[in-house]
């Protein structure tokens, strides 16, 4: 494909992308021209990975090579649809660690469980890959700040799935609250709200023949297979998942901290609980965190799993306070501006859908502008618009909520670098124990 084809093709996918000779190879580290494809190796592709590989297969010279699951099944059915998409039909792959070792593929897509997010960037950045990981970048923060390491001490790009970066009346949104649409933006609230069933009492079985679950759990220490756990509600155990608070909240408390213009809290504090049922789920099903910054700022996220009445008339949204007047973000791509009667005084929209009860993308017909993001970063022609630097500080404020709710008092942060001052039991919740030989090291 020529050059003139390829920015064709590229405007016709509903994007604006230029081709900057000055940028054409600005990441230093990509070996072919900006027209060159990009292979992706897919890890993770039940739900959330299944659309990220069809998403990523829809953008100009991207190419879906590898699919890497633990579940057969999951393999067999993402190669079909891939080929019913493209025409062309990945390579299936049951251990990640063989993906990593094939020097076709370009970059790795992480959408695996939140234990294997840190540590399989590590091993594809040592493997020599950029990588797309999936929020939370980390199952806690002492990966993240591995993730970080390694993205550096190997040269290699990390962007974290925090699509909202790449909206562009986010980003509009967000240099208007920095240039006083609202005078100083002092507080922020951001929330999500569904419906959630319970996932009852899990009983232990036998492992389903299609199922590498020894591969499954990876880096995590060994708990007995049960049926209530793959693939979706391994979100509520505190062994692989991170709860509602990095599962959805990572979005709205990115939104805050990028608003707000902060890296990290001075003090958090989180109250909630599994209220609704009685059941294996471990995590909060309703929890309020709260935060402090040192540039006199503060803002809080709620969230409530299993009971769907809206907030402010939606499942998901952020609002800033200031002291000229409020700014209302409704989640998607729009967002009201209010002055300090309460007044509309400006109100941009977006017509496409958001749907904040879809487990999959609530924001589906947007989330193409960031996968093409990190498209162009590894070709050279563009920068990250979510590294792994920020995604680490966004997902580290919902991690300091967990571990304030899990020791049940406040957490006093140092701003400089957002560890735990003076507590030693929260501290041991910085990090976790790995199963024997599958420990994360740079």
């Amino acid at each position: 494909m020529d050059r003139r084809k390829f920015i064709q093709s590229t405007a016709l996918a509903g994007t604006s992308f230029v081709l900057a000779p000055q940028l054409s190879n600005a990441s230093g580290i990509f070996k072919g021209s900006p027209n060159d494809k990009v292979v992706l190796g897919m890890m993770g592709t039940n739900s959330r990975g299944l659309y990220l590989a069809q998403s990523f297969a829809k953008i100009p010279n991207v190419e879906i090579g590898y699919i890497c699951d633990v579940d057969a099944n999951v393999v067999a059915k993402t190669i079909e649809a891939i080929y019913k998409q493209t025409g062309k039909k990945p390579q299936g792959i049951t251990d990640i660690r063989k993906m990593l070792e094939i020097k076709d593929v370009d970059a790795v897509v992480i959408a695996a469980p939140d234990h294997w997010h840190a540590p399989a960037t590590v091993m594809a950045c040592q493997a020599g890959k950029h990588v797309y990981v999936e929020k939370p970048c980390s199952h806690n923060p002492h990966e993240g700040e591995l993730a970080i390491a390694a993205s550096k001490k190997y040269n290699r790009l990390v962007q974290m799935g925090s699509q909202r970066r790449s909206f562009s009346n986010v980003q509009a949104m967000v240099k208007e609250l920095h240039d006083g649409v609202i005078g100083r933006a002092y507080y922020a609230k951001g929330w999500y709200t569904n419906h959630r069933a319970t996932i009852g009492k899990g009983k232990q079985v036998p492992v389903p023949a299609n199922l590498n679950y020894e591969l499954w759990q990876g880096p995590a220490p060994r708990k007995a297979y049960q049926d209530n756990l793959i693939h979706y509600n391994w979100h509520w155990f505190w062994n692989w998942g991170t709860g509602e608070a990095l599962n959805n909240g990572t979005h709205e408390l990115d939104v805050i901290r990028w608003g707000l213009g902060v890296d990290y809290p001075s003090k958090v504090v989180s109250t909630g609980g599994r209220f609704h049922f009685n059941d294996d789920w471990q995590t909060p099903d309703t929890q309020n965190i709260l935060f402090n910054f040192p540039n006199n700022t503060a803002a809080e996220w709620e969230s409530r799993s299993c009971n769907g009445y809206n907030i402010e008339q939606l499942g998901r949204g952020v609002i800033f306070y200031g002291d000229k007047g409020t700014l209302f973000y409704d989640g998607g791509n729009g967002y009201r501006v209010y002055d300090g009667d309460s007044k509309l005084v400006k109100e941009i929209k977006d017509d496409t859908k958001v749907d904040a009860t879809n487990k999959v993308s609530p924001t589906e017909a947007l989330d193409g502008f960031h996968l093409k993001n990190f498209a162009d970063s590894v070709r050279g022609t563009d920068k990250l618009n979510c590294p792994i630097e920020t995604g680490f500080k966004s997902t580290l404020l919902p991690q300091l909520g967990n571990i304030s709710y899990r020791v049940d008092r406040v957490l006093h942060i140092d701003p400089n670098n957002g560890h735990i001052l003076n507590d030693a039991e929260a501290q041991k919740l910085w990090s976790r124990e790995y199963e024997k030989g599958w420990e994360v090291k740079v």
